[in-house]
């Protein structure tokens, strides 16, 4: 029957399913580089692991190599040895062939599969691809509503786990300078390019991820763009209409308020929200306010105003 060997389950071995996008591969591939790799793992398998790990990504990262041993794996039965059928590589890119002195760096395997080629392939991309960009961080700041207005530029403090020496984590604490554009949105992310977790091999460090949240203003909310004050007005002001001052993110400015407003009534003052293109807008959130009856006078007006004006506001249940 010919000599045969293990099958090798490149899928297994990187931690994904068959179905796995390339992006997918890659992740997982990352994860497990910087968990075995020699140069920073204290596993007691770690060189092996690494080697399994580069060898099963140089196959599943390559279009054709992994088209072919995907057709090859959907032929082998569970347990017992393995021995690939005659021609299944026909229609692919690479041969099997000799290569003296590079079977100990890989697997017998692979080697029958891709040969000569195919292992020089995976050491090229053993070196290559440890040579990895460090992950991105993400951070939630609160910052005030004015520097989303205006724009500014603040310090933030971060912490973050690190480890250190002797392998322990450890809080530490660093201080960023950061831009805030106008018109920024709460929930919107500000990138600090280089600002992440540094890159292994010499590659390139991670992004920062800022998303933005607004701290609590006294006088306005946001919703988007768009912002919103509850300006409160005098009964007689709603009923009859009035001219009020209201103050807005640009300044004081007359508003107004129209005959036989209710309560809730929304007055819309377009462009005065954050900037942006286009900006948002404000709305004016109507509220009537009662004058209390704290004096004898405000009594008697009330009382006035109960005779003159006959009023059920319950007429609509019906009582």
């Amino acid at each position: 029957m010919g000599w045969k060997m293990e099958f090798k389950d490149y899928y297994s071995i990187l931690g994904a399913e068959r179905g796995a996008s390339d992006d997918e591969i890659r992740r997982s591939y990352r994860k497990l580089a910087r968990k075995y790799h020699p140069d920073v793992s204290k596993e007691s398998d770690a060189e092996a692991r690494m080697r399994d790990v580069n060898e099963a990504y140089d196959v599943l990262r390559d279009k054709e190599k992994r088209e072919a041993y995907d057709n090859l794996a959907a032929g082998v039965s569970p347990g017992g040895g393995f021995q690939p059928p005659p021609g299944w590589d026909e229609g692919f890119e690479f041969h099997r062939g000799a290569a003296p002195g590079d079977e100990a760096q890989f697997s017998e395997f692979f080697s029958s599969l891709f040969g000569d080629r195919g292992r020089r392939a995976a050491g090229r991309g053993a070196q290559q691809e440890f040579r990895a960009r460090g992950d991105d961080h993400h951070a939630a700041i609160e910052v005030d509503l004015e520097d989303a207005l205006k724009g500014a530029t603040r310090d933030i403090s971060l912490r973050s786990m690190q480890m250190d020496d002797q392998g322990r984590p450890q809080v530490q604490t660093r201080t960023l300078s950061v831009r805030i554009p106008p018109g920024v949105r709460e929930g919107q992310y500000i990138r600090l390019a280089g600002q992440g977790m540094p890159g292994y091999g010499g590659g390139e460090n991670g992004d920062l991820y800022l998303e933005v949240r607004f701290k609590p203003h006294a006088r306005y909310r946001a919703e988007g763009r768009d912002l919103y004050m509850t300006v409160p007005v005098a009964p007689w002001e709603a009923a009859l209409g009035a001219q009020v001052n209201v103050p807005t993110p640009g300044g004081t400015v007359e508003v107004s308020v129209p005959a036989g407003s209710a309560n809730g009534r929304k007055l819309r003052l377009r462009g005065r929200g954050i900037p942006g293109d286009p900006p948002g807008d404000l709305y004016l959130v109507l509220e009537l306010a009662l004058p209390p009856a704290d004096t004898e006078a405000a009594k008697q007006a009330y009382r006035k105003l109960q005779q003159d004006l006959p009023f059920n506001p319950r007429r609509h249940l019906g009582v």
